[in-house]
Protein backbone atom coordinates (compact mmCIF):
# COMPACT_ATOMS: atom_id res chain seq x y z
CA UNK A 1 0.00 0.00 0.00
CA UNK A 2 2.94 2.68 0.41
CA UNK A 3 3.31 2.91 -3.57
CA UNK A 4 1.95 5.90 -3.37
CA UNK A 5 4.84 7.85 -1.46
CA UNK A 6 5.87 11.53 -1.57
CA UNK A 7 5.60 10.96 -5.80
CA UNK A 8 5.64 14.81 -6.33
CA UNK A 9 8.51 15.83 -4.16
CA UNK A 10 11.23 13.92 -6.04
CA UNK A 11 13.37 13.79 -3.06
CA UNK A 12 13.51 10.16 -3.46
CA UNK A 13 14.63 9.89 -7.27
CA UNK A 14 18.32 10.01 -7.90
CA UNK A 15 19.84 12.74 -10.20
CA UNK A 16 22.95 12.19 -12.22
CA UNK A 17 25.18 15.91 -12.22
CA UNK A 18 28.47 15.92 -13.96
CA UNK A 19 30.61 18.76 -13.15
CA UNK A 20 31.49 21.31 -15.62
CA UNK A 21 34.26 19.78 -17.12
CA UNK A 22 32.76 16.55 -17.57
CA UNK A 23 29.25 18.88 -19.21
CA UNK A 24 31.80 20.23 -21.94
CA UNK A 25 33.43 17.06 -22.87
CA UNK A 26 29.73 15.70 -23.57
CA UNK A 27 28.38 18.41 -25.62
CA UNK A 28 31.83 18.58 -27.54
CA UNK A 29 31.38 15.02 -28.17
CA UNK A 30 28.07 15.95 -29.90
CA UNK A 31 25.63 13.67 -28.37
CA UNK A 32 24.31 15.36 -25.33
CA UNK A 33 21.87 18.32 -26.24
CA UNK A 34 21.27 20.91 -23.42
CA UNK A 35 17.95 22.25 -21.76
CA UNK A 36 18.70 25.22 -19.97
CA UNK A 37 15.61 26.03 -17.39
CA UNK A 38 16.50 29.96 -16.86
CA UNK A 39 13.75 31.95 -17.35
CA UNK A 40 14.01 33.81 -20.77
CA UNK A 41 15.31 36.66 -19.79
CA UNK A 42 18.87 35.37 -18.63
CA UNK A 43 18.78 32.65 -21.48
CA UNK A 44 18.77 35.83 -23.70
CA UNK A 45 21.55 36.99 -22.06
CA UNK A 46 23.87 34.64 -22.72
CA UNK A 47 23.63 30.53 -23.16
CA UNK A 48 25.67 27.50 -24.19
CA UNK A 49 25.78 27.04 -28.10
CA UNK A 50 22.61 25.29 -29.44
CA UNK A 51 20.42 25.00 -26.29
CA UNK A 52 16.61 25.07 -26.01
CA UNK A 53 15.13 26.98 -23.51
CA UNK A 54 12.48 25.46 -20.89
CA UNK A 55 11.74 27.56 -18.47
CA UNK A 56 11.16 26.00 -15.12
CA UNK A 57 9.82 28.58 -13.09
CA UNK A 58 8.12 30.90 -14.62
CA UNK A 59 8.65 33.86 -12.45
CA UNK A 60 10.28 34.53 -9.13
CA UNK A 61 9.82 37.36 -6.81
CA UNK A 62 10.33 38.08 -3.51
CA UNK A 63 6.67 36.30 -2.70
CA UNK A 64 8.10 33.12 -4.14
CA UNK A 65 8.10 31.15 -7.48
CA UNK A 66 5.97 30.24 -9.98
CA UNK A 67 6.45 27.09 -10.94
CA UNK A 68 5.92 26.17 -14.75
CA UNK A 69 3.48 23.98 -14.63
CA UNK A 70 3.69 22.42 -18.09
CA UNK A 71 7.87 22.17 -17.67
CA UNK A 72 7.82 18.00 -18.29
CA UNK A 73 5.69 18.36 -21.16
CA UNK A 74 7.43 20.91 -23.18
CA UNK A 75 11.06 19.31 -22.75
CA UNK A 76 9.18 16.05 -24.12
CA UNK A 77 8.32 18.17 -26.95
CA UNK A 78 11.60 18.78 -28.10
CA UNK A 79 13.21 15.64 -26.46
CA UNK A 80 12.32 11.72 -26.50
CA UNK A 81 12.37 10.17 -23.51
CA UNK A 82 15.47 7.91 -24.22
CA UNK A 83 17.68 11.34 -25.96
CA UNK A 84 21.00 12.24 -23.97
CA UNK A 85 20.68 16.05 -22.79
CA UNK A 86 21.48 18.02 -19.91
CA UNK A 87 19.86 20.29 -18.04
CA UNK A 88 21.47 23.61 -17.10
CA UNK A 89 20.20 26.66 -15.07
CA UNK A 90 22.23 29.72 -13.46
CA UNK A 91 23.93 28.05 -10.26
CA UNK A 92 23.13 24.49 -10.00
CA UNK A 93 19.81 24.34 -7.67
CA UNK A 94 17.14 24.66 -10.58
CA UNK A 95 18.06 22.23 -12.48
CA UNK A 96 19.10 19.89 -9.85
CA UNK A 97 14.86 20.29 -9.04
CA UNK A 98 14.17 19.95 -13.20
CA UNK A 99 16.12 16.71 -14.04
CA UNK A 100 14.36 14.89 -10.67
CA UNK A 101 11.09 15.51 -12.47
CA UNK A 102 12.35 14.76 -15.80
CA UNK A 103 13.53 11.41 -14.06
CA UNK A 104 10.09 10.95 -12.20
CA UNK A 105 8.56 11.12 -15.37
CA UNK A 106 10.50 8.39 -17.56
CA UNK A 107 13.41 10.74 -18.98
CA UNK A 108 16.36 8.20 -19.09
CA UNK A 109 19.68 9.76 -20.32
CA UNK A 110 19.34 13.34 -18.63
CA UNK A 111 22.07 14.73 -16.17
CA UNK A 112 22.30 17.86 -14.27
CA UNK A 113 25.28 20.26 -14.79
CA UNK A 114 26.81 20.97 -11.40
CA UNK A 115 26.90 24.37 -10.53
CA UNK A 116 25.25 26.06 -13.77
CA UNK A 117 26.13 28.29 -16.30
CA UNK A 118 28.14 30.20 -14.07
CA UNK A 119 30.24 27.17 -13.54
CA UNK A 120 30.22 26.31 -17.25
CA UNK A 121 31.52 29.76 -18.12
CA UNK A 122 34.73 29.39 -15.50
CA UNK A 123 35.38 25.94 -16.73
CA UNK A 124 39.03 26.19 -18.87
CA UNK A 125 36.99 23.56 -21.08
CA UNK A 126 34.13 25.75 -21.94
CA UNK A 127 34.69 27.40 -25.10
CA UNK A 128 35.06 30.76 -24.73
CA UNK A 129 32.98 32.92 -26.97
CA UNK A 130 34.69 34.18 -29.90
CA UNK A 131 33.71 36.67 -33.14
CA UNK A 132 30.79 35.89 -35.47
CA UNK A 133 31.80 32.54 -37.40
CA UNK A 134 28.64 32.37 -39.94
Amino acid sequence: MGSLRSSGSGAAVPVESVDPEAACALLASGQYGYVDVRMWEDFDKGHVAGARNVPYYLSVTPHGKEHNPHFVDQVAALHAKEDQFLVGCRSGIRSRLATADLVAAGFTSVKNLEGGYLSLLKSASYPQPTASHH
